[in-house]
């Protein structure tokens, strides 16, 4: 282990986008504590619960603080939810782009940071004018004038936050975005432990039971980190067969091989989508203050079982939509009859077509189920153990740090697998 760590070092080009990795999120950090201009963030200092909480996780502690870098990267996640929604056959030209390959994925990703910086402004009116409405001071001046200013300035830090996200894609390690929120919910771990050894072990009258029920809570979460590994890197493997294989100018006769689908091939990303669904209704409550307008707004929470039946019911609906959007059974089946290879017993075609689908929504099935369980899973045990609202939203912080440690792991190897196989072809060469 501590041998592989030390290879990603020796390797120079992998210890740079490595190097560059931490500088971003260290700019990042940095940001998430520089105050908006015309802004008492004080107001917001004792708001750490339900939905804000999430929010403020992934954007690191910055929604607390109302930074710069207060939106985080919501609006984007927003916009791709958006984007996705019309492809599917709503608008044309946006279908058409979703088959025309990397050049499609361009025009898409290009009109999808349009929109992010679009509603990133909207957002941000938004959430300065109900914040400052539930908490009275925060805006030192309330005006049109003032809003649109602090409007203005947390929709540069998300579009500051995606050009970053860009340059850590493109010159760094992992997937710049999902690196951003990784990071976010790293640097809320240590508030999380302060605030559970405070709550629950410091002035605890049964020191005990307090530390039992810590130690339940702990062996919670290695064992959904095992079971995130696990999940993560299942397969369903189909079976193909070639008819024909070319080797050079000789054919072959018949070969197997086989077809890898994820059991949850969605990752992360649900997760994040239905979070980001869950925000709508507490962000339009939050311009009235009565009593009966508050209570519905507390029916969005995890906390609330009506919250954790449409997050779960979200998660799974997003599940199934996102496989069907990256993994197209009528495009793989077209391209299995293309290669001219087949599914043992199964018609290439339609009926191949119908085989895989009828996979993946078994898969999507048992990844779907899987993610729900294990983003409200802590939010349950938390809840009756009465933990802090860090430790309560707990599955889906774990659940986003190991996927995008997983990945970010995969590219890193893969990396060195391709370095060490150019330096055997050069030394190869120096020898002929």
């Amino acid at each position: 282990m501590l041998k592989a760590f030390a290879n990603l070092f020796e390797v120079k080009e992998t210890r740079n986008k490595i190097l560059f990795t931490f500088f971003v999120i260290l700019l990042f950090r940095i940001g998430s504590y520089l105050p908006v201009p015309g802004v008492n963030a004080s107001a917001l200092k004792a708001e750490d619960s339900g939905l804000f909480s999430i929010f403020n996780t992934f954007a690191g502690g910055a929604l607390q603080h109302f930074s710069v870098f207060a939106m985080g990267i919501m609006p984007y996640i927003t916009a791709s939810i958006v984007i996705q929604l019309m492809q599917m056959d709503v608008i044309p030209t946006l279908t058409e782009w979703s088959k025309q390959g990397e050049v499609g994925h361009k025009k898409t990703q290009k009109l999808t940071r349009i929109l992010a910086i679009i509603l990133a402004f909207i957002q941000s009116l938004v959430m300065s004018y109900g914040f400052n409405n539930a908490y009275k001071g925060l805006v030192k001046n309330p005006s049109i004038t003032g809003f649109i200013t602090i409007a203005v300035v947390l929709t540069a830090g998300t579009a500051l936050l995606l050009w970053l996200g860009d340059l850590v894609s493109q010159y760094g390690v992992g997937n710049g975005v999902s690196i951003i929120i990784l990071a976010g919910i790293i640097a809320r771990l240590p508030q999380g432990f302060i605030q559970v050894y405070e709550g629950k072990i410091k002035d605890a009258e049964n020191l005990t039971i307090a530390i039992i029920k810590v130690l339940i809570v702990v062996i919670i979460v290695i064992a959904i980190i095992m079971s995130v590994v696990y999940v993560q890197e299942a397969l369903r493997k189909i079976p193909i067969q070639y008819s024909q294989a070319r080797s050079g100018r000789k054919m072959l006769g018949a070969r197997s091989t086989f077809l890898p689908l994820k059991v949850n091939g969605a990752g992360v990303i649900p997760v994040i989508f239905a979070v980001a669904f869950l925000q709508l209704p507490r962000t339009i409550t939050i311009f009235w203050h009565s009593e009966k307008v508050k209570q519905i707004a507390s029916y969005f929470d995890l906390t609330h079982w009506l919250g954790i039946t449409l997050y779960i019911a979200l998660i799974i609906a997003f599940t199934y939509f996102y496989v069907m959007v990256q993994v197209n059974p009528e495009k793989m089946s077209d391209n299995l009859r293309k290669q001219g290879s087949f599914v043992p017993g199964i018609r290439p075609g339609k009926e191949t077509e119908k085989y895989i689908t009828k996979v993946l929504y078994r898969l999507t099935f048992v990844g779907s189920i899987f993610l729900a369980i294990i983003a409200i899973l802590p939010t349950v045990f938390a809840t009756l153990a009465k933990l802090p609202t860090s430790v309560q939203i707990g599955g889906t912080s774990l659940l986003i740090v190991v996927s995008v440690a997983l990945e970010t792991v995969k590219q890193l190897n893969t990396q060195l697998t391709e370095r060490h196989y150019t330096g055997f072809m050069q030394k190869k060469s120096r020898i002929r």
